[in-house]
């Protein structure tokens, strides 16, 4: 089975290509730095751990200790996991006095995660 499917993803050795204009295709191609941004902002939501935390952020804002109650986890652990969303501009925070707030960075945010996940059970 697994080489009629790589069979079938292959072009035929006789195949000579599309009629396509490829350099104008390659023109508009997405840049390596932008690739790079975009594959390392996916590497975020491959976590389900990332993937709670930001369901959980899209009902309120909540502190880290809130955080580590709805995910039965340690607050290092939980930090370490805001901080690389909060590096990618996924989550922010905010400060007051002792305590620090998470929140989605932008409504952008909650749309491609809803919209991910509306898709993963639409099939």
């Amino acid at each position: 089975m697994i080489q009629s499917i790589n069979k079938a993803e292959n072009c035929d050795t006789n195949c000579s290509g599309t009629t396509l204009d490829l350099d104008a295709v390659k023109a508009e191609l997405i840049d390596d730095q932008a690739a790079n941004q975009l594959a390392d902002w996916f590497k975020a939501f491959s976590d389900p751990t990332r993937v709670k935390i930001i369901s959980a952020l899209l009902k309120r804002e909540l502190c880290v200790h809130d955080l580590t109650v709805l995910l039965e986890m340690g607050q290092s652990a939980v930090s370490h996991q805001l901080r690389y969303l909060r590096n990618l501009r996924i989550v922010k925070r905010r400060k007051t006095g002792k305590t620090v707030y998470y929140s989605l960075d932008d409504a952008h945010i909650e749309q491609i995660f809803l919209q991910t996940l509306q898709h993963t059970n639409h099939g």
